[in-house]
């Protein structure tokens, strides 16, 4: 295989996935990717951008999506074959703990010459415990590591210690452990995120390599892509570790950093170049205040692009607001996400905002010819109970008669899972908000995801809600809120059907599970329970197909593509 002088690899939630017997559970149902959690992170694109664009050449290899495609693929012989005196390994989102670790080991194994570093934001949260892995070389903090990523490439050209690099932790000629400065946070994105998306297609012509750029498995077959309008969060909900909070107390950033509305436009155009999928638009557009939300869209009108987007809202928004998302989008996809029906349990998870706001917002999105109204409700909140659950399925009820069963209301539920995220004000502060936190180290959770049931994964129980009624109610709910979708005909019959098998099917594996477990039979047991675990996580989720909007016959782009790279159009 060619050379590059930075490969970034990103591994599996569990790394050998393949082999384990698991139930996954709910976990993954309302996101693209799977329960591989096989989606890279943007950084990835925009770090090759930006070191490419200083002379580097950098490989990205989404080893998850090639070892969930093709059950022969080896991990171990593809990294074998790769070169470079760098190798990446993301651990932004914690789920990949297990995964990314096992990665690391075979860069080891097979290039014991090379660096390894570890980036994202779980990696700078337990970046001492990282560092205590032998496989481990660097860990880079911070959520814009690009420019101190360019200084650590000199210096292993250079040959030099990396004493000056911003932000690195690493290891020096006498086996200490350093910590450099965490200095590199950025409030001006200007020089990132430049041209990440055609930097992507032409590394994929270079390398021949569709399948390791692929973000997710089914990718091709939806091509929905994010763009970003910025780094940080003015929101500090208590369940999420990328809060304004958690940015202030562990990543060092005191202010959301914002991209310029022509930089996310442009993003939008570089991803109609190669892409007739929908368009997210990450974040809220009024974070940056009103000016910034009507200025994204006005360039969003103008660009008179075909491509259907996202675009959400972190809390209810003026009607003239929406009304211009109708006029600047045509058929735009909104998504809120109150969390909870009861106001109550809304304000103790960080959301400040009354259900009839939430509604007027809902009514607005309706009138003004949204093509699609997502709406994510959660369980494992501070204050919810049961009970609270369960009425919070009455509430979709509610919803669904309010508006007439509208078929474009789409409403979803879901298990806080399979972490409360570290960082997070209820993970840092688990008893003024109810949690109680059931692992507290990175080895803890790596080893929680090898656990044969989703329900011994979860870090945590709440005073209101034991794991074992988060399952039991996630269950109930769920099979309800299908149920109720299907009555209303919000969701085809076939799929409410399909639905209904997966999570009945996996409800009463828990059980049998937990049987297992009790009578110390389950080690014995799980090998011969592995075919039908894989065929119940193979299920499709009715959820995740109800989240897919139409994007027609022809989804990608590929010829539109070489062109734009060719004569730079």
């Amino acid at each position: 295989m060619s050379y590059a002088d930075l490969v970034l690899l990103h591994a599996p939630s569990v790394y050998d996935f393949r082999q384990k017997a698991i139930l996954c559970g709910p976990v993954s149902d309302q996101i693209p990717s799977s329960s591989v959690f096989e989606m890279y992170p943007i950084g990835f694109a925009s770090i090759a951008d930006y070191l490419e664009r200083a002379g580097y050449r950098v490989r990205i290899a989404n080893l998850a999506v090639r070892m969930l495609n093709n059950r022969r693929f080896d991990a171990g012989a593809f990294i074998k074959r790769l070169r470079a005196p760098l190798f990446g390994v993301d651990l932004h989102w914690l789920v990949h703990a297990h995964g990314a670790v096992e990665v690391a080991r075979l860069v080891k194994q097979h290039h014991p010459q090379s660096k390894v570093i570890f980036g994202g934001l779980s990696s700078s949260y337990f970046y001492r415990e990282l560092m205590q892995y032998p496989e481990v070389d660097y860990v880079m903090r911070g959520d814009s590591t690009e420019e101190p990523l360019r200084q650590l490439m000199v210096c292993l050209k250079e040959r030099m210690e990396p004493a000056s690099v911003p932000n690195l932790v690493w290891r020096d000629s006498r086996g200490t452990v350093r910590e450099n400065p965490f200095s590199h946070v950025p409030a001006d994105l200007g020089g990132v995120m430049v041209s990440h998306y055609t930097n992507v297609v032409r590394s994929v012509l270079r390398y021949r390599d569709l399948v390791s750029y692929t973000p997710f498995g089914n990718w091709k077959e939806y091509p929905i892509t994010a763009a970003f309008t910025c780094r940080g969060c003015t929101e500090s909900c208590v369940i999420c570790g990328g809060s304004a909070a958690a940015y202030r107390q562990f990543y060092n950033r005191d202010r959301v950093a914002f991209r310029s509305p022509e930089a996310v436009v442009k993003d939008v155009r570089q991803i109609g170049r190669f892409s007739r999928g929908p368009i997210f638009i990450l974040g809220d557009l009024r974070q940056a205040g009103d000016d910034y939300a009507y200025q994204v869209l006005n360039l969003l009108r103008s660009s008179r692009m075909k491509n259907q987007f996202v675009l959400e809202l972190f809390n209810p928004a003026p009607t003239e607001l929406i009304r211009q998302m109708g006029l600047s989008c045509p058929r735009f996809c909104l998504e809120i996400s109150p969390e909870s029906h009861d106001p109550k349990v809304r304000r103790a998870a960080g959301r400040h905002y009354s259900s009839e706001d939430l509604e007027q917002t809902l009514g607005d999105a309706l009138d003004a010819g949204c093509g699609r109204l997502d709406v994510f409700f959660m369980i494992g909140l501070p204050r919810q109970t049961p009970q609270s659950v369960m009425d919070n399925v009455d509430y979709c009820e509610y919803l669904l008669q309010k508006f007439e069963g509208d078929k474009r209301l789409s409403l979803f539920l879901a298990p806080l899972s399979p972490f409360l995220d570290p960082a997070s004000l209820g993970f840092e502060e688990p008893e003024r908000h109810g949690y109680h936190v059931l692992f507290r180290t990175l080895e803890e959770h790596r080893q929680a995801l090898l656990s044969p049931s989703w329900k011994y994964s979860l870090n945590y129980e709440t005073d209101w809600l034991t794991r074992h009624q988060i399952v039991e109610i996630t269950y109930e709910a769920m099979l309800r809120l299908v149920r109720l979708k299907a009555r209303y005909g919000n969701i085809p019959q076939k799929l409410a059907e399909a639905g209904e098998k997966r999570l009945q099917a996996a409800w009463e594996m828990t059980h049998r599970l937990d049987e297992l477990l009790a009578d110390g039979s389950l080690e014995e047991q799980l090998p011969h329970l592995k075919p039908k675990l894989d065929e119940i996580n193979a299920y499709p989720a009715s959820d995740r197909v109800e989240l897919q909007l139409p994007v027609g016959w022809l989804k990608i782009r590929p010829w539109r593509a070489l062109w734009s790279l060719l004569t730079g159009r």
